[in-house]
This record gives structure tokens, C-alpha cells and sequence, in this order.
């Protein structure tokens, strides 16, 4: 048992204060050891106020995704079952399919406070600096047919949205499939990775990083990305917003597996697509074309009415999307 971990989450959980006898009996360890435990969660950053005859209280945490502060946010059954946390690492993707393959859980969070070799679609570069953006990998091993998979970007999408506007009411959108967007300007992508065979699914990850207090952007992408802080005017607390979105994902990925499908996703997705009712470019190997937007079906593929009346169904595996009025 990770006694600091246990003690954050009595914390955080009682709202107050929780006295040392109280600690000590649900910890079964004695209240020198509460107190010790205590001081060294303050050389951590925890700022925990000892009040005489009510006990401690949690009066402000460090900026740290670490696995002990993360995990004392979850409100989960299965995501985050296990966190694994570096300060530094090449990419989440790449180490979450090498224990992917070694036979990590179903549900294994690997996060990291700075990626290297970050990518996004088509292999480009993510930027994640130290201390300011998240980058975590989400490893299922989900009961669903291949054919299937592509549709959980869709559901990740939509619990980083859900989380943003429910946590900073901020006017979040999502530019089909799966890119976060606020005023036309990304915030979050997304990244899934499958090890599969013609039937069956050994396992798959889903990279996520979100510009959290990033101020500063790489010049070939900075009049098209934005932050939380530069939205909001202030910094983000990184951790809950990782707990906030895993709970999201756990409720709506629960839905989608049992239809096996997004049909009690669309709507809802639908509402923040920012593509819909939208002018459209489809860029296929097939011919180009321009139409109107009209969302996604329970499959994911993005409805567009082409110029000559067409309705076509988009798959994200397929073609291209590109709006013509800006980035989304």
C-alpha cells in the first residue's frame, strides 16, 4: 500500500480536515508515522495545514502529474488501474506498446511530465516541454472486432472535450475525427495505435496530448494551436484535468463497447463537431470534392452531402478532411 497516496486521497476526499488518530486507524499505522509521512509530502510540494484538535488539511498541491497525485484524483474503476509516470521520456506511445506487448492491463495509464520524440498524425512532430503540456497513452485490450477501433478516437475526443467545458467552461469543439479545437485553434490530439489480427485485438493505445499551460509555440504551428492558459488566462491543475478526462472516457467507452458502436455518442458529438453544418473539402485519393458537413452516424464516418446532391460516408482511415474557411 502506498501510504502518501492513501493519505492525499483521505485528504482530498473529506473536503476538510482529518485528525491523526483518523489517519492513523484507516492506515493501521501509528501517528508518527502519519507525521512523517506528512513532512515528506511537503518537501514534495503538498502545502498540508495541521489545525490543533481537527488534524490536517490539503491547502494546495505542486503542478505534478505524477502516478501518486493522479491517482489520488481518480474517480475510475478501470482507467488508470495503473499509472506508470516519467519525468522524461522518448514517446508514451512507443513505451505503452513495448508493455503492451510484455502484457500490461487492460487500463494501464503511462504518463510523462516532457516527450522527446512525441508524434501526431502522419508522423508529425508533438511538442510536449516540461512542466507545461500532457501527454499520456491509454493501453485497452478491448473485446471489439479491428474494424471496430478507429471509432474510440472518436470517444477520447469527445471525453476531452466534455472535460474541458465541464471543468473551465470553455467553448470546446471537435474538428472531426478527433483534433480539440477552441476559436479555430487546436488544443488536444489524438493518436491511437493497434496490434490486431484479421479477428481479433491483442491491444491498443491511445496517445493524448493537450497544450495545458503552454505559452509559447513552435513558429510553423503557432497560428494554429492555442493553450488552456492562453484561453483562460491562467494556469491549469494537469492532474485533474488527467483524472477529469478519464473519467469521461471510462463512462462513454463503457457505452461504446456495449453497442459497439457510437449511437449513443452522436448526438452529443455531433453538438461539438465544429465540421457540421460546415463547408467541407474531402481530399480523397479519388478525386477531390467539396460539400456540406453534416456529422458523424453511429459508425464514426462523417456524413457530407457533396455539390451534386451525393451523400457520402467519410472514413477517417480513408480520406482527408480539410475545412476551407481556417485550420478546423
Amino acid at each position: 500500500m502506498d501510504i502518501r497516496y492513501e493519505i492525499l486521497r483521505t485528504l482530498r476526499e473529506s473536503g476538510g480536515s482529518v485528525s491523526g488518530q483518523e489517519l492513523s486507524r484507516q492506515l493501521g499505522i501509528t501517528r508518527t508515522a502519519v507525521w512523517k509521512h506528512i513532512r515528506a509530502l511537503e518537501e514534495e510540494g503538498y502545502e498540508i495545514e495541521a489545525v490543533n484538535r481537527k488534524g490536517y488539511r490539503l491547502a494546495g498541491v505542486p503542478d505534478t502529474i505524477a502516478a501518486r497525485e493522479v491517482q489520488s484524483r481518480l474517480e475510475t474503476k478501470r482507467m488508470g488501474k495503473e499509472i506508470r509516470y516519467f519525468s522524461t521520456i522518448g514517446s508514451t506511445n512507443q513505451y505503452a506498446r513495448r508493455i503492451a506487448e510484455e502484457g500490461a492491463a487492460d487500463g494501464t495509464l503511462v504518463i510523462a511530465d516532457e516527450q522527446t520524440d512525441g508524434r501526431g498524425r502522419r508522423g508529425r512532430h508533438w511538442v510536449t516541454p516540461p512542466g507545461e503540456a500532457i501527454s499520456f497513452t491509454l493501453i485497452l485490450r478491448p473485446n471489439l472486432p479491428p474494424e471496430k477501433i478507429s471509432m474510440i478516437t472518436l470517444v477520447m475526443g469527445l471525453a476531452v472535450a466534455q472535460a474541458v467545458q465541464v471543468l473551465y467552461g470553455l467553448d470546446a469543439g471537435i474538428k472531426w475525427p478527433n483534433d480539440v479545437v477552441i476559436n479555430g485553434k487546436k488544443l488536444c490530439g489524438i493518436l491511437t495505435e493497434m496490434s490486431a489480427e484479421i479477428n481479433e485485438v491483442h491491444y491498443i493505445v491511445i496517445g493524448v496530448g493537450i497544450n495545458a499551460n503552454l505559452v509559447h509555440f513552435p513558429e510553423e504551428i503557432r497560428s494554429t494551436a492555442t493553450s488552456l492558459k492562453l484561453e483562460l488566462g491562467r494556469e491549469v491543475n494537469r492532474a485533474e484535468l488527467i483524472a477529469a478526462v478519464m473519467k469521461r472516457f471510462e463512462k462513454l467507452n463503457g457505452m461504446f463497447e456495449r453497442r459497439g458502436s457510437l449511437e449513443d455518442m452522436a448526438d452529443p458529438y455531433n453538438r461539438l463537431c465544429v465540421n457540421t453544418g460546415r463547408q467541407v473539402r474531402v481530399l480523397d485519393p479519388g478525386g477531390e470534392y467539396t460539400g456540406q458537413a453534416l456529422g458523424i452516424d453511429p459508425s464514426g464516418s462523417l456524413l457530407v452531402k457533396a455539390e451534386d446532391g451525393t451523400l457520402n460516408r467519410i472514413s477517417s482511415g480513408e480520406v482527408s478532411v480539410r475545412g476551407i474557411y481556417g485550420y478546423v
